[in-house]
């Protein structure tokens, strides 16, 4: 089997990572419970910065955000070398920008991940990875973004969302949990 999978906030925790890098670099203490409420995929609203100001910070701060600590889910590691030993394929497919592709993939290896160099795409929009989706004729294929998700309602790849405060609308089935989750 096939199975896809995008890395920030699906195999990885990067939002609460990068809420944990604002309160430093801000001098907050904005609390997790307020992280845990957001509807939004960005984050820059728990610190009352506008989407201008967010966006700004998000890329001033983005090297720091990829390539330090953050951590994998508790679980995911695990789950994907168990498929990669079960000799199924996995395939990476990340929106991250092209300027951080290989830096990304080295990192994620570097975590431990099971990664082949030519299973590994980056650099795309993310109506783009529809057509990476279907191209690799992928068994399944995980995320979180409901952006991406809701491009995949036609496809006839098994989609799974990695549950978030701000995808509760999306009706996938959901991974609450890596260490427990099991394909159905």
């Amino acid at each position: 089997m096939k199975f896809g999978f995008d890395i920030d906030d699906t195999l990885i925790n990067l939002r609460e990572h990068a809420f944990h890098i604002y309160n430093q670099k801000l001098n907050l203490n904005v609390g997790l419970e307020v992280f845990r409420e957001l509807k939004t995929v960005e984050i820059h609203e728990a610190f009352g910065l506008d989407k201008e100001a967010g966006g700004k910070m998000w890329s001033s701060l983005l090297e720091e955000i990829y390539f330090t600590d953050c951590p994998a889910y508790e679980g995911a590691i695990e789950f994907l070398n168990k498929l990669e030993k079960e000799g199924h394929e996995i395939y990476y497919i990340t929106s991250r920008p092209k300027q951080y592709c290989s830096q990304t993939r080295q990192w994620i290896k570097e975590k431990g991940f099971p990664v082949k160099d030519d299973h590994f795409y980056c650099g795309m929009q993310d109506h783009e990875k529809t057509d990476i989706i279907k191209k690799l004729n992928l068994d399944y294929y995980f995320d979180d973004k409901p952006a991406v998700l809701e491009t995949l309602e036609d496809v006839s790849t098994k989609v799974y969302v990695k549950d978030q405060s701000y995808n509760q609308h999306v009706r996938n089935q959901r991974v609450s949990n890596w260490t427990v989750f099991s394909i159905e």
